[in-house]
């Protein structure tokens, strides 16, 4: 073993040979130390678009238009993507054929309710027995009698047939309505068979070709207005009480090289319980070079905190995969490299170093020029 200084911690090295696959790497186990922490804290994170939606099917069927590939511009309105419709249309006739008949009942309850209002069948005097003059009498005497005795009222039989006839073209008029709000539910199940453009924007990702069949939920496109850019970072509780909507603050894109102003937009209400982290996100400036999921840094001012400390590890002992967050190897128990993501703050020791936030604490042994083609399970010799 060997004493090693690392800027103003100290750290403990011992060089081993990694054996896999037949080949043996030079790399070094180290004790991660800790320092004072700095008036600035640079917390990782991935730049993302001012606008985004993922459009997903909303019923079964098959692909047959896509406007374009990822990349490709749309206005506000345009149509993105369309799918087959030939069994709603065939629904859709038949839905209007009980609508059609539904209106032939209600104009014919109609019809009887004013029959009924203006010729009552109980006056009618087809409906007593006789004809001829043997009819009028019976229309004439028979009926009044028959009042009067007590053997029936032809004001209760009237009230009780035109009640009869009303009963009848409110239900047509239920029928009716019955029929219009099937239409309108086919009409929005067709709706959903065609994705619109909901604002200016691109399609950034695509899930789909023509062809495909898809079911309800399954992600169709991903559309972004990118003409603004955001970064999204997950910052740890204990930090945000040095942010507030509005602050401005110094970010670090890979693209542009430099540093560059991001305002406070939107901090999250609630605490990731696994990370402790807040959702933050920073608006960039308009014009600023960049593209969704670029890695991105941010300075969070601390100049008002109470002295602490903090890990810092070497830059070599980074692993760092494309489009994936920065990781190193941690040796356990058993003598095997286990994977742990971290989150990066500053660069100390003339950029040799960084601060870690979140994923090692002190004592833990990492491995220092970590083989690329590392693979769990390794056993560290």
């Amino acid at each position: 073993m060997m004493l090693r200084r690392l800027s103003d911690f100290f750290v403990l090295t011992v060089t081993f040979g990694l054996l896999f696959a037949g080949q043996a790497f030079a790399s070094e186990i180290i004790d991660v130390g800790t320092h004072k922490d700095v008036e600035q804290i640079y917390l990782g994170g991935s730049v993302i678009p001012y606008k985004e939606v993922t459009l997903s099917a909303q019923m079964p069927g098959r692909i047959e238009f896509v406007a374009g590939e990822e990349g490709d511009s749309f206005e506000t309105g345009v149509l993105l993507l369309t799918m087959s419709d030939e069994s709603l249309l065939a629904k859709r006739k038949s839905a209007m054929a009980q609508y059609d008949q539904a209106m032939a009942g209600l104009q014919n309850s109609q019809v009887q309710y004013n029959r009924e209002l203006w010729s009552p069948q109980s006056e009618n005097a087809t409906q007593m027995p006789g004809m001829g003059l043997p009819g009028m009498f019976d229309q004439m005497f028979t009926k009044q009698m028959s009042d009067s005795m007590g053997y029936g009222d032809t004001d209760v039989q009237r009230r009780a047939d035109l009640y009869n006839q009303g009963s009848a073209v409110n239900q047509a008029k239920t029928n009716v309505r019955s029929a219009r709000e099937a239409i309108n539910e086919i009409d929005a199940m067709l709706r959903d068979t065609r994705s619109i453009a909901p604002f200016k924007g691109m399609i950034i990702k695509k899930f789909i070709e023509v062809g495909d069949t898809v079911q309800p939920g399954m992600p169709l496109l991903s559309f972004a207005n990118t003409d603004y850019i955001k970064i999204r970072t997950e910052v740890p509780v204990r930090l945000i009480p040095y942010l507030k909507v509005g602050d401005t603050v110094q970010a670090y894109l890979d693209v542009s090289g430099m540093m560059i102003p991001a305002k406070v937009t939107q901090i999250y209400p609630l605490a990731d319980k696994s990370k402790h982290t807040v959702t933050v996100k920073f608006d960039l400036p308009i014009g600023t070079t960049g593209v969704p999921g670029m890695y991105a840094e941010v300075a969070i001012p601390v100049k008002n905190s109470k002295p602490s400390t903090s890990i810092i590890i070497p830059q070599t002992s980074i692993l760092k995969h494309l489009g994936s967050l920065p990781s190193v190897l941690v040796m356990n128990n058993q003598g095997m490299a286990e994977m742990h993501v971290i989150r990066l703050g500053k660069k100390v020791d003339g950029g040799k170093s960084y601060v870690v936030l979140s994923g090692l604490k002190s004592g833990d042994k990492i491995v220092n020029h970590p083989p690329k083609n590392w693979r769990p399970g390794l056993k560290l010799k």
